[in-house]
């Protein structure tokens, strides 16, 4: 049982702050800033809507998205 609490991912998750590339999704290959940490994702903004003049934001799966340096 203890074994399966220990795992780790490979990938690093990010933290609030990071800049991270999306890989999949209907947002593949833009990037954005993560505001929110989950336990299963990140709420990232992507930016500011010209319309509306509000950030755009949404929601990625730890698997998604990688870390950008």
């Amino acid at each position: 049982m203890s074994e399966e609490t220990e795992k780790v991912s490979k990938g690093k998750k990010a933290d609030v702050g990071d800049t991270i590339s999306i890989l999949s999704g209907s947002e593949k290959g833009k990037k954005g800033r993560v505001i929110v940490v989950r336990d299963n994702s990140v709420i990232v903004e992507l930016g500011i809507d010209p319309k509306k003049d509000e950030p755009i934001k949404t929601v990625i799966s730890h698997k998604r998205y990688k870390v950008v340096k």
